[in-house]
């Protein structure tokens, strides 16, 4: 079991990409669950957002104590908020910023950890015109964890979550934000 915590302010859409995560892993068969931890529950406050993926049934129904991977949606976090909490050296970071794993690594002080950057922030505004940076996260979270869930298995639920809700053009914009985030997230 893969559990994976997401680290976002409200409004950024870090629930919902949870959400599309888990519907995609059942698309593929697998097991999934998505739960937000919503705190103040107000536009802008520090939130988080939990998912477990698995082969197997999934009998824990509580918070992700120790996740395996930290997706930092909002780079702000970084150092208000105990990112790092409950993880181990083991832990993956996926994390949007304009520094390179390296830069990231020595910023956060930290040695051995799998850390994977994106320019989410960039991508979403040149690619939405809004700093809604949830897709691209997901696309560069969907690189990291190929082997669980396909990025096919993303656009899909994508389509299905927002198809009816915004215009095709939006649409095509958060499916092509996606894919650059896929294909641009750097790891080490």
């Amino acid at each position: 079991m893969i559990e994976i915590r997401w680290h976002a302010r409200g409004g950024q859409g870090a629930v919902t990409a949870s959400k599309i995560l888990a519907s995609s892993a059942i698309r593929e068969g697998k097991y999934a669950q998505s739960a937000p931890d919503y705190g103040a529950e107000r536009a802008g406050a520090p939130l988080r957002s939990f998912n477990r993926v698995s082969e197997e049934p999934i009998t824990l129904h509580c918070l992700v104590l120790h996740p395996d991977i930290v997706v930092v949606v909002d780079p702000t976090l970084l150092k208000t908020v105990p990112i790092l909490e409950g993880t181990d050296e083991n832990a993956i970071l996926v994390v949007n910023t304009d520094k390179s794993p390296a830069q990231l690594r020595e910023y956060l002080g930290v040695e051995g950890r799998k850390i994977y950057t994106v320019n989410a922030s960039q991508i979403a505004m040149e690619e939405l015109k809004k700093p809604l940076m949830n897709i691209p996260m997901l696309g560069a979270l969907v690189k990291v964890i190929e082997d669980l869930v396909s990025l096919e298995s993303v656009e899909e639920d994508i389509k299905a979550t927002f198809g009816k809700k915004i215009t095709q053009e939006l649409l095509n914009a958060n499916l092509k934000a996606l894919d650059r985030a896929y294909r641009e997230v750097k790891g080490e």
